[in-house]
């Protein structure tokens, strides 16, 4: 279940807790073994072997909660973005654990809970004895919630969710149940192509990126990966698969063109941004990690109000836009 962006709601019934800056795992165990799953539904149990011990919380359980990495007391999305992608040596995993905050619970001893209201839910899992499995913590839950998301911006996190005490819980759905507030922007965004960083051919400089419109993908903006870090510059190489045509439909100038290298729209990866420039373009976009757990299917469409979806120079507006549209 995901939650909706939105002002924090009011209600005697509604409680609040930290939005994690982390990676979203389902923790299902079941006859004493242990898989993860993105929100994607991939298989990422290898990726922290530091959560084994998760199976000694009950033979039969299913959670919901966030791997986060902390970064001086402070959830990191950067930190954490090396460990999303490649298996890791457990020796490796301890000397810099993950925690997986848990927020709910849908399953306990072979019985689904996913009908049961949320202030259920939330009472079953504090029921749970969480301190016998290492890297594991209970997400706190608070009552005031704009008291929080004071905090929260003080302290450089990313925001709050309000949560409705008697809400059931929705898989896949985007629940109004569940309401989200950040304080940093961000976006998911495919990639069409990307340049060499200046000097280092072999590296990749630059991405540019974009997301689905009226006539298929439509560039927003060029992001700087010069400094991500070798996992990252690794994953990229192996995924940026090079296609000679430009796979966007609209947004993009010939000047901008200059020195790409396409690739098909496949690779999601998440950008910062300070808002929207006219045209759609993002402002001051970062780069923030790779989105394995995401496709390009999972991108909402965005066509900016300012400006027509209009085919980009090089492309007549009859062409087929789907030939390489955004690959959704």
């Amino acid at each position: 279940m995901l939650a909706t962006p939105g002002t924090l709601p009011a209600g005697s019934d509604i409680f609040f807790e930290v939005k994690w800056d982390g990676m979203r795992l389902l923790a299902d165990v079941a006859d004493g073994r242990l898989r993860l799953d993105d929100r994607g539904g991939r298989d990422v149990t290898a990726l922290f072997p530091e959560l084994s011990g998760l199976t000694r919380l009950a033979p039969d359980v299913l959670l919901d909660g966030e791997v986060v990495l902390l970064d001086g007391g402070v959830p990191s999305f950067a930190a954490l973005t090396d460990r999303m992608h490649e298996p890791v040596d457990p020796r490796v995993a301890q000397a810099r654990p993950v925690t997986y905050m848990v927020f709910d619970v849908l399953r306990l001893y072979g019985v689904p809970l996913l009908e049961r209201p949320m202030g259920e839910r939330r009472a079953t899992l504090e029921r749970l004895d969480l301190d016998v499995v290492a890297n594991l913590s209970l997400s706190p839950r608070y009552t005031d919630g704009p008291a929080l998301l004071d905090v929260t911006r003080e302290r450089g996190m990313a925001g709050v969710v309000a949560k409705r005490g008697d809400g059931t819980y929705r898989p896949g759905v985007r629940s109004p149940d569940w309401v989200v507030t950040t304080h940093l922007r961000t976006v998911a965004c495919a990639v069409g192509g990307w340049r060499p960083e200046r000097g280092a051919a072999d590296r990749v400089g630059s991405l540019l990126v974009g997301l689905p419109g009226a006539t298929g993908l439509r560039f927003v903006g060029s992001v700087d990966v010069a400094h991500a870090g070798p996992v990252a510059q690794r994953v990229l190489h192996g995924r940026l698969v090079a296609t000679p045509i430009a796979p966007f439909t609209a947004g993009l100038s010939r000047a901008l063109s200059a020195g790409v290298r396409w690739c098909e729209p496949t690779t999601i990866v998440e950008v910062a941004h300070g808002g929207r420039a006219p045209g759609g373009r993002l402002r001051d976009a970062a780069f923030r990690g790779i989105r394995d757990d995401l496709h390009p299917a999972d991108l909402p469409a965005d066509v900016p109000d300012d400006v027509p979806d209009a085919a980009p120079w090089g492309r007549s507006p009859d062409r087929p836009a789907d030939r390489r549209g955004g690959g959704s």
